[in-house]
């Protein structure tokens, strides 16, 4: 069996019609959580593009890992899901972004030469790269904001558009007056997008997946990973019009948000993006933008499925749709993605697994608690491993999938280390105090922050649009007490001991007496006699009569 792992970039988990979005109508991701399981509680390890993209590749945790921020390199020796699935004779490879940053210190140090195979897979977070493309070409006086080559740049001069940058000036701008009317402006949203349709990100990345698919030898696990829906918020005809002020819902927020609020929240409720998003006018010229680009990521998956069952591999091959983080488009007076709430840190995960063993399930849901970390061990059982459980954090989705109930984690995790932002000084913090803890127990959630700052909680049962922070008053203390020892809990968790496994110590007790090392006894008594033996022998020399 193959597997297909989809990522869509900040791709919100209400934002198709299988989740129940009321104009957003998307028939092939509907397709897919009818052929499988849509888990509904699907929570990132972070909510920032590169440090949940590390937590799923390595299916550990942000803070264990350490790569909690874009650009932060992930350590050489991270093993991620390339490393254990081709173990078991699975290539992995990537089409598209991973957000990884190498760890080019760490390289030098071993010695490990960055064209040699062992060092392309560390700089591709262990992937074999059939395209990588993180999508974010911007360009402003200091140079480019990604430093290397752009291979849908390439493509794009291939195809006769022209210019240094057709990322930036076609693909990503509309065109009034002769000038490009870049999607970076938020009133550009609404225009269509200088470039052909089929020439865009996410039909180019399409049909580099079908290119993947036609030649590859398997079984192979292909990361396909596109840059859409996230900003710049643009997407050509006829996806631009497609939806208008009419479908843009009432932002989820309320004033009493902004009484007592958090000094972390209210940092980021007055940073540009927070304050572009309480505009009301960016809403309704982006929101449309946002469901337009998720139109054409439905419509290109409809293009993949066709193509898989054009060429009989759909029954061969498991097919996992998810994002990597939200968008909050406004509600709680935010944009992008900085914190817990739902609309940020909640994603879709829908998982299609063509074996008969999975029948039971099909056009299921599952309501368990669920972490990104969860993928990279339901990909190695799924190619028939042994789950590493003392390298790998998450759990396997396989008993899920195939209709059993296991016992389950009690809530999830995630992490937010905002040191390289502009909020810790702002806040009078060092950076090892920028960090928050988000722990969710299916009801309750409860937001810590370091630096002595009061913690957020609330309740999605009776509040489940996190409305009403309870830590506003000291009424809850108890509960409090109960959410933080969850994450006193989840802090003791052994993550480091990567080497050696429960059964790898399990085989190693008692080997150290076996091997001749035995102190702390009176007569040797205490021991069988076999183990003592090799130190009761004669021996033919005598070095003590030599002092006399």
């Amino acid at each position: 069996m193959n597997i297909l792992f989809i990522m869509y970039d900040q791709l919100r988990f209400d934002y198709l019609g299988c989740a129940g979005h009321p104009h957003l109508e998307t028939p092939h991701f509907d397709r897919v959580a009818n052929m499988g399981v849509r888990f509904t509680n699907a929570y990132v390890q972070s909510p920032i593009c590169g440090a949940s993209r590390m937590s799923t590749y390595t299916g550990r945790y942000a803070s264990s890992h350490g790569a909690q921020w874009n650009g932060f390199p992930l350590r050489v020796g991270e093993q991620t899901m390339g490393d254990h699935l081709r173990k078991l004779g699975m290539d992995c490879w990537l089409i598209g972004k991973t957000h990884m940053k190498a760890d080019a210190e760490g390289m030098a140090r071993l010695g490990l030469e960055a064209d040699s195979l062992i060092g392309v897979r560390q700089a591709e977070c262990g992937f074999d790269a059939w395209v990588r493309d993180d999508g974010l070409w911007g360009e402003g006086p200091d140079g480019f904001y990604d430093e290397k080559r752009s291979p849908y740049n390439e493509y794009l001069k291939s195809k006769g558009y022209a210019g240094e940058n057709p990322w930036a000036d076609y693909a990503n701008a509309g065109l009034e007056d002769g000038h490009a009317a870049s999607g970076w402006m938020f009133k550009n949203a609404d225009l269509p997008a200088n470039i052909r349709e089929e020439d865009s990100e996410t039909p180019w990345l399409t049909s580099e997946t079908i290119r993947f698919v036609d030649q590859a030898k398997g079984p192979w696990c292909a990361h396909v990973s596109y840059i859409k829906p996230h900003w710049p918020y643009i997407v050509p005809a006829p996806y631009h019009d497609m939806y208008g002020p009419n479908h843009v819902p009432a932002a989820k927020r309320d004033r009493v948000e902004l009484e007592n609020t958090h000094p972390v929240l209210k940092a980021f409720m007055d940073g540009k993006v927070g304050q572009a998003f309480q505009n009301e006018a960016t809403r309704q010229k982006v929101i449309p933008a946002y469901m337009g680009l998720i139109k054409q990521c439905d419509d290109q998956l409809g293009r993949l499925l066709a193509h898989l069952e054009e060429t009989d591999q759909l029954n061969d091959t498991m097919i996992v749709l998810t994002s990597d983080h939200g968008d909050y488009l406004g509600d709680h007076y935010l944009g992008e993605k900085n914190l817990f709430h739902d609309p940020s840190v909640k994603v879709p995960m829908i998982i299609y697994d063509p074996r008969p063993t999975a029948n039971k399930t099909r056009g299921t849901k599952c309501d368990a608690l669920v972490e990104s970390i969860d993928l990279a061990p339901t990909f190695v059982e799924a190619a028939g491993g042994s789950v590493p459980d003392h390298i790998l954090e998450g759990r396997s989705l396989m008993p899920w999938i195939n209709g059993d109930t296991p016992e389950w984690r009690a809530y999830a995790v995630s992490e937010y280390d905002y040191s390289a932002t502009p909020i810790g000084p702002g806040l009078g913090l060092e950076p090892r105090d920028c960090r928050l803890f988000m722990v969710y127990d299916g009801r309750y959630k409860l937001m810590h922050a370091e630096g002595g700052l009061r913690p957020m909680l609330f309740d999605l049962q009776s509040d489940p649009d996190e409305i009403h922070d309870l830590c506003k008053t000291d009424q809850h203390a108890d509960l409090v007490d109960k959410m933080y020892g969850h994450l006193h809990s989840w802090g003791l968790r052994m993550s480091q001991r990567v080497t050696r496994s429960e059964q790898d110590i399990r085989d190693m007790r008692g080997q150290s007496v076996r091997r001749g090392i035995l102190p702390f006894m009176h007569d040797g008594s205490e021991v069988h006699d076999e183990l003592t033996e090799k130190y009761r022998r004669a021996v033919s020399q005598n070095h003590i009569k030599d002092l006399d």
